[in-house]
């Protein structure tokens, strides 16, 4: 028998704040080195606008490993369909007996992807940061946003994305979670003055500028998670004070780091570290108020094994979901 959960059963068992904080122990097990964690699949499929990224890992100890399949097929509102799709594997880390089927949409995806930028902002924002800026208007637009507020007293917020009405909507369902939204013009108007900004767009070109960004401002990158994917003008990686990718390697394959690697504007021993080292407290986080600050997060493996062996252990706890054969229907 596997134990399958649903979406509903995901959003009940698991909080944001359980997110950060599973997120944020992976992120320092595999600063420790306690992460086994393959590199990932990724398919593109251009005629339809669509991807498929398969992570997975284990971390030494614990009683699961998990595999996670993740989709993004960018027509799909059009089709009256959700973009974002997914599930996700948990296998006994003793025997290999598949043990839950996370059958959420891709839901646990969205939540780890915002705990790790709530992570980035918690040691790199500045502590009495109030003011934010979301480039982008999708479901993890929304999920970064209240990832944030678990960490920041952030009481103004600016939204920018390229179709109006989409940022509408984005406004309004902040408003029913209780956050209070402004839609910019451009993106340059919705960054000015923000000490924090979140991009989280399927862009191929970049977004943001480089003197856009205020002294001290914080910049969570995770939009780029393909090769072809770019949210920020390269010369920002250059400017920060400190550049954090979550993996050095994953970033100079896929992310903002592989464009300025590209651009010759960056090298990769100006990097300052890797996330890990920061969840950890091996190395600090911010230390000059005025210091440009930026994350660049591509999601790696580790994040998808901490919060499924989460869901899971919680699930047995409270017997969640429902039991179904391996090998029916």
């Amino acid at each position: 028998m596997v134990r399958v959960l649903g979406r509903q059963d995901v959003q009940r068992l698991v909080g944001m704040a359980d997110a950060i904080a599973s997120v944020r122990d992976a992120f320092a097990a595999a600063d420790h080195g306690r992460a086994v964690m393959p590199a990932p699949l990724e398919l593109r499929l251009p005629d339809t606008d669509g991807e498929l990224h398969v992570k997975g890992a284990y971390i030494d100890g614990a009683p699961v490993f998990a595999v996670k399949t993740a989709t993004g097929f960018y027509n799909n509102p059009a089709r009256g369909l959700p973009v974002s799709g997914g599930m996700t594997l948990v296998y006994d880390a003793a025997t290999g007996v598949l043990r839950v089927l996370v059958a959420d949409g891709g839901l646990l995806t969205e939540l780890r992807t915002a705990a790790a930028g709530a992570l980035a902002a918690d040691v790199l924002a500045r502590r009495a940061a109030r003011t934010a800026a979301v480039i982008g208007t999708g479901g993890q637009a929304r999920y970064q946003l209240q990832a944030l507020l678990q960490v920041r007293p952030i009481d103004q917020v600016k939204v920018w994305g390229r179709r109006r009405e989409a940022a509408e909507q984005y406004v309004r369902d902040m408003a029913a979670s209780g956050v209070a939204v402004l839609i910019a013009a451009t993106a340059r108007e919705a960054v000015a003055g923000a000490q924090v900004v979140i991009t989280a767009t399927s862009a191929t070109r970049p977004l943001i500028e480089s003197g856009w960004l205020n002294p001290g401002a914080h910049l969570t990158a995770m939009g780029a998670d393909m090769p072809h994917k770019q949210e920020l003008d390269p010369t920002i990686l250059a400017a920060a004070g400190k550049y954090v990718p979550d993996s050095i390697e994953a970033a100079a394959r896929s992310g903002e780091l592989h464009h300025a690697l590209q651009a010759n504007v960056f090298r990769e021993d100006l990097v300052y570290a890797e996330l890990g080292a920061l969840a950890s407290g091996r190395l600090p986080g911010r230390t000059d108020e005025d210091e440009l600050t930026v994350a660049d997060l591509t999601g790696l493996g580790v994040q998808d094994a901490a919060i499924a062996a989460m869901v899971t252990r919680l699930a047995e706890q409270q017997d969640a979901g429902r039991h179904a054969p391996l090998g029916e229907s």
